[in-house]
């Protein structure tokens, strides 16, 4: 029974990292996951390395070109989408 009395603060340790850390940090995983996932043409995106530009053209699962300015194309990696600032509303029809 003294065996087990040792081992009750490691459990509430890792409890508390569970419930501070890992699961806060899934959450957000999950969140981003499904704005990357939910990129259309004409949203107005950041990508990690601080560019702003519009989604010309959802090319694949991995890949999206984003317009920076008139003219210039960039494709960039679904993954490196920091941030959406405005959404396109879907077309009618």
């Amino acid at each position: 029974m003294e065996a087990f009395g040792q081992f009750i603060p490691l459990i509430l340790i890792f409890a508390i990292m569970y419930f501070l850390l890992i699961r806060p940090q899934q959450k957000k995983l999950k969140e981003h996951k499904a704005m990357v996932d939910a990129l259309r043409r004409g949203d107005q995106v950041v990508t990690q390395g601080g560019l702003i530009g519009k989604v010309h053209k959802v090319k694949d699962d991995n890949e999206v070109e984003v317009e920076l300015s008139e003219g210039v194309k960039v494709r960039v990696v679904r993954s490196t989408i920091a941030q959406v600032l405005s959404k396109t509303e879907p077309a009618e029809g």
